[in-house]
């Protein structure tokens, strides 16, 4: 029996930031449109991609081109909280969080992370990393870093610069940046708002550090893709930037095979 994957987009509205961001114009679409087009392209989700939201402007939009939309409480503390209730009411085996500010998110990114739990039931939550190549980023708390162990597991995550080199530079790359996307089996994902919120999670912010702080595992797999997320209309100006370029490379190559 062929195990059945559901992807999930929550979308809010609500944003202290850029209100109303998923819903912004780029390169001719809502951004919320982008993210879900490129979802559908993932091979392990085979097409199975809903958006969760709380906001009937939201679900209007997403009815309009063609996705499926389910209605969520307007009060989560969180996306896995959200995705929570989809897996109450959607039955699959695996879940992919896959955030709706990501309109150049790579479907083989969403596999990478598929693949990090299909195959062994004994992990509960999967996620992905990227060696940090600019040092600035070392430094930056709105990077997130993770270390594992050397079984890929995480050990920890912090906005702080983890792990420390005493030495001094190691020849090897030690920073790597998390990658905000999620895969968690159906059980662990109905038990997770339930799960108690530890001080690690409420000094850090950090969602994910609820399931180490109470005894789960998660299995983190490196990945080449880099996150661009949208947080500030500036951010939506410098991906427009990148479809346009992206749009150029495409026609001249076009131009050039003619």
């Amino acid at each position: 029996m062929r195990t059945r994957i559901l992807g999930v987009i929550p979308a809010r509205f609500a944003s202290s930031r850029f209100p109303g961001k998923v819903l912004a114009p780029l390169a001719g679409k809502p951004m919320l449109q982008h993210v879900w087009e490129r979802a559908l392209l993932a091979r392990h989700l085979q097409g199975n991609v809903l958006i969760a939201t709380d906001d009937f402007r939201i679900a209007d939009v997403v009815r309009s081109f063609g996705g499926r939309v389910r209605m969520t409480h307007a009060h989560h503390p969180s996306g896995t909280d959200r995705l929570a209730e989809v897996a109450s009411a959607e039955p699959a085996s695996l879940y992919v969080n896959i955030q709706g500010d990501e309109p150049l998110i790579d479907p083989e990114a969403i596999d990478a992370a598929i693949l990090s739990v299909l195959h062994d039931e004994h992990i509960p939550m999967g996620t992905l990393k990227k060696t940090i190549i600019d040092p600035t980023d070392v430094v930056n708390p709105n990077v997130v870093k993770v270390v594992t162990d050397l079984l890929g597991d995480a050990i920890y995550f912090s906005r702080c610069p983890i792990p420390y080199e005493r030495d001094g530079r190691s020849h090897q790359p030690l920073y790597a940046k998390h990658i905000g996307l999620y895969v968690y089996r159906r059980e662990f994902l109905l038990a997770y708002p339930d799960l108690q919120v530890g001080p690690l999670e409420k000094a850090e912010r950090l969602e994910q550090l609820r399931a180490l702080e109470n005894g789960y595992k998660i299995r983190v797999v490196s990945t080449d893709y880099e996150s661009i997320g949208v947080d500030t209309p500036e951010d939506l100006e410098r991906v427009n930037h990148l479809f346009s370029a992206t749009a150029e490379m495409q026609s001249s190559i076009r131009g050039s095979n003619g």
